[in-house]
C-alpha cells in the first residue's frame, strides 16, 4: 500500500489472513519518507516524487524481508471528482442475474470515466427493479428493468498519469488503485457511523480530503486545495522567517483553543525581519493561524454544501490527518461547522508500532484496509506492464542506461 503524501510518503507491506475482520491482517513494514515535489497533490518535480517512493518501498521491503512487486496506491489529486448518477437496463431473462448487473455497471463505468477521466471508485448505494425501489441485492428477483443509483469518483487524467509515472519509474505497478479520502474515512470511522451519516477531513499538508458516508455507502469524495503548509507559509511570511523556522513556530505556539494563553508572551527566536530587534507576540501567531484554519475551514465547508448529500451525512464530523493535531483545532472546527466533532485516530493494527496510530497516518491505515475488500477501488489492466520483482527491475535497469 502507497500513499503519496505533500509531506511525506508511506509505504506498508501487510500480510492478508482471510477477509476483512479483526485480526485478519499484519503489518510486516513500513516506510516513510519525506515528500518533495507534490504541490497540493499536483507534481511539480517528477524525479523528487520518484525519490521519495522508491526510498519509503526500500525502506518497507528491508523491514518487511519481501520484494514488492505491484503497489495499492490511495490517490489524492487535485481535481478528484464524486458524482451520484443512475444507470439502467433491460433485464435479459426473467430473472435478474450477476449478467444484469454487469452490464448495469459496466454501463456505470463507461458513463463515469467520459471527459478524460480515469475511475477510482465506485460503489451502488441501491437497486431498483420496475416499481421496487431501495433493494440490496436484486439477484434471484423477477422483473423487466433494472436500475442503479451508483456514486463514481474520478480524477483528471493527467495529474494521475503523473503520479503513476513517477511510482513505475521504479519499476513498480500500481495494480490497484484507491481514493485517499476514502481510506481516512474507512480508517477513522466506525460502522454506526458510517450508517448514521458522517463526514471526515483528513487535513494534510497540502490538501484536505473530504469523504461523507450514510447508510454504510461512500456518498461524496473531494480534495480542497490547502492544509498544515499553508499555515506554515502565512507564519513565515507574516514574520520573515524561513519555512523550517516558521514550522517549529506553527507547533510551539500555533494554538487555536480558546483556552490559550494570551498574556502577551514573545516567542524567543521569531525575528521579523527588519525588525529584527522585536520579538513577535504569541498572540499575533496565534491569530495568524486561527485567521488562515477558519478562512479554509469555511472553504471547505461550502464544498460540503454544494455537494448535494450534506443532508444525508454532514450530522457528525471526524478529523484526521497530521495537520488535524494542531491544538485547539477540534474545538474551532466545532464552531466553524456548528455540529460535534472528534477527532479520528485510525484503527490498531497487529504488527502496527504505537506510532502510527496517529492521525497522520490514516490514509495508509486506510489503504490496508481497502486491499481485503475486492469491491472497493478498481484493478488496473497492466498490458506490456514493465518487469517487475528485484531482478526485473535490475535488467530494466540495465537495458535504460546501457
Amino acid at each position: 500500500m502507497l500513499d503519496i503524501g505533500t509531506s511525506k510518503t508511506v509505504c506498508v507491506v501487510a500480510l492478508a489472513a482471510g477477509s476483512r475482520g479483526e485480526g485478519s491482517v499484519e503489518l510486516l513494514g513500513i516506510g516513510d519518507q519525506p515528500t518533495r515535489g507534490l504541490t497540493a497533490g499536483v507534481v511539480t518535480e517528477l524525479d523528487a516524487v520518484e525519490q521519495a517512493v522508491r526510498a519509503a518501498v526500500m525502506q518497507a521491503e528491508r523491514m518487511a524481508g519481501v520484494v514488492l512487486e505491484d503497489v495499492y496506491l490511495g490517490v489524492a489529486c487535485r481535481g478528484l471528482r464524486s458524482r451520484t448518477f443512475t444507470a439502467s437496463c433491460d433485464v435479459a431473462e426473467r430473472t435478474v442475474d450477476d449478467a444484469d448487473i454487469d452490464r448495469l455497471l459496466e454501463a456505470g463505468r463507461t458513463f463515469a470515466e467520459r471527459d478524460a477521466r480515469a475511475l477510482l471508485h465506485m460503489n451502488c448505494v441501491s437497486y431498483r427493479l420496475d416499481d421496487a425501489a431501495e433493494i440490496s441485492d436484486p439477484r434471484g428477483m423477477a422483473g423487466s428493468k433494472l436500475a442503479a443509483d451508483l456514486h463514481a469518483v474520478t480524477v483528471k487524467d493527467a495529474p494521475l498519469q503523473n503520479i503513476l509515472q513517477a511510482v513505475e519509474r521504479t519499476y513498480f505497478s500500481a495494480s490497484s488503485l484507491a481514493p485517499a479520502p476514502f481510506a481516512s474515512g474507512l480508517a477513522t470511522t466506525t460502522d454506526e457511523e458510517r450508517h448514521l451519516g458522517v463526514v471526515v477531513l483528513d487535513i494534510g499538508a497540502g490538501t484536505t480530503s473530504v469523504a461523507m458516508f450514510a447508510q454504510g455507502h461512500l456518498l461524496w469524495n473531494d480534495v480542497v486545495p490547502g492544509g498544515g503548509g499553508s499555515i506554515t507559509e502565512d507564519i513565515a511570511r507574516t514574520l520573515a522567517v524561513p519555512i523550517s523556522k516558521a514550522e517549529r513556530i506553527k507547533r510551539e505556539c500555533g494554538s487555536v483553543a480558546r483556552a490559550a494563553d494570551r498574556d502577551g508572551s514573545e516567542a524567543t527566536d521569531a525575528p521579523v525581519g527588519a525588525r529584527s530587534s522585536r520579538r513577535a507576540a504569541i498572540d499575533d501567531i496565534r491569530d495568524v493561524v486561527r485567521g488562515r484554519l477558519v478562512v479554509h475551514l469555511r472553504h471547505v465547508a461550502q464544498r460540503i454544501k454544494s455537494s448535494g448529500v450534506a443532508r444525508y451525512a454532514a450530522q457528525w464530523m471526524v478529523l484526521t490527518g497530521g495537520a488535524s493535531l494542531q491544538p485547539g483545532l477540534r474545538e474551532l472546527a466545532a464552531e466553524v461547522f456548528a455540529r460535534p466533532v472528534r477527532l479520528g485516530r485510525p484503527m490498531r493494527l497487529p504488527g502496527m508500532p504505537s506510532n502510527f496510530c496517529s492521525p497522520a497516518y490514516a490514509t495508509a491505515t486506510g489503504l490496508v484496509l481497502l486491499a481485503l475488500d475486492p469491491a472497493a477501488g478498481v484493478r488496473r489492466d497492466q498490458p506490456g506492464a514493465r518487469p517487475s520483482g528485484y531482478m526485473g527491475r535490475v535488467g530494466q535497469w540495465l537495458m535504460e542506461s546501457f
